[in-house]
């Protein structure tokens, strides 16, 4: 293998991961495809022969371009990519219009507006932290900030997005993707929820629980017997009390989460979103389209089974 090729090759491990950011950031298919691929053409002409962490490298690549991108966006005064779905031109990637609103819609069209209600640092710090745990030392020198600076960029954004969706009708439970903090810390605090759920153990999972803790699922979850919402910490830990014994450790679009499969199959994602070290909402998606717009990866202690669904 030539050098060109271990380079692609390596491009391709991150693509999914590089799109996942670029739409969140643009909120439009055609742009985040045009942004991963410039990504590409950048690390084609770069020397990256001392960077070890090449997910961490391209992230910051791809972010920068998007911050062009919104800002370019901003100048010229276009209306929200967000409310008006933007056309796919490229051929060889193309995504029918269909599909690409089904897509919308899983990551959110509310959400997606609000975000484009923010400055494109707000939104850039916003996107990298909350949703794709990406460090605030990492996250200033893309922005030309200070990591304190950064933060409170983030902290602004995060305050709107909340705002936003308490303060409206609005379904912003996509948001529930949004991981806190270390990654290993969030995989180690669903990991000991599902264990103390499995064992019964009442207690350690009240301990896990903010007091005004949500759980609610979707459709089809309840048509098989979930209810539709449950709050407090109390009710929701007797839910999950002895139950989840076959549920599995996951990444779903990169973020650790929980999944309940059978025969291979995914039924039920179990989303968290966690604050402070607690859960304050869980959110159950067994709608089997929307499963299958998902990029999962099965998780547990020896290895992690990869599969698209």
């Amino acid at each position: 293998m030539n050098k060109h090729e271990a380079m692609a090759e390596r491009f391709e491990a991150n693509r999914t991961h590089l799109w996942a950011v670029a739409y969140r950031m643009l909120g439009s298919v055609s742009e985040a495809e045009d942004a991963v691929q410039e990504s590409w053409l950048r690390l084609s002409r770069a020397d990256t022969s001392g960077v070890e962490n090449m997910s961490g490298w391209l992230t910051t690549v791809v972010a920068r371009v998007c911050l062009d991108m919104l800002r370019s966006r901003n100048s010229r005064r276009e209306d929200s990519l967000a409310e008006v779905p933007e056309p796919v031109v490229s051929r060889e990637n193309a995504i029918d219009p269909e599909h690409e609103a089904v897509l919308a819609d899983s990551v959110g069209i509310a959400l997606l507006v609000v975000l484009d209600t923010l400055n494109p640092s707000e939104r850039l710090a916003f996107v990298l932290h909350d949703i794709f745990a990406v460090p605030f030392v990492e996250i200033a020198p893309i922005v030309g900030r200070s990591p304190a600076a950064a933060r409170q960029l983030a902290s602004r954004a995060r305050r709107r997005v909340r705002g936003a969706s308490t303060g409206s009708r609005v379904d912003l439970r996509p948001l529930s993707i949004v991981p806190e903090g270390n990654p290993n810390r969030r995989r180690e605090i669903v990991s000991a929820f599902l264990a103390a759920s499995r064992a019964g153990d009442f207690d350690a999972l009240l301990s896990m629980l903010d007091p005004d803790v949500v759980l609610r699922a979707d459709q089809t979850a309840v048509a098989v017997g979930a209810n539709n919402e449950v709050s407090g910490a109390a009710a929701v830990a007797g839910t999950f009390a002895g139950r989840a014994r076959v549920a599995q450790l996951a990444l779903v679009d990169g973020v650790v989460e929980a999944v309940w499969a059978q025969g291979g199959q995914p039924r039920v994602v179990f989303s968290f979103t966690i604050t402070e070290g607690k859960i304050v909402e869980i959110n159950l998606l067994a709608d089997p389209e929307r499963l299958n717009r998902l990029d999962l990866t099965i998780l547990n202690d020896r290895r992690a089974c990869t599969q698209r669904v």
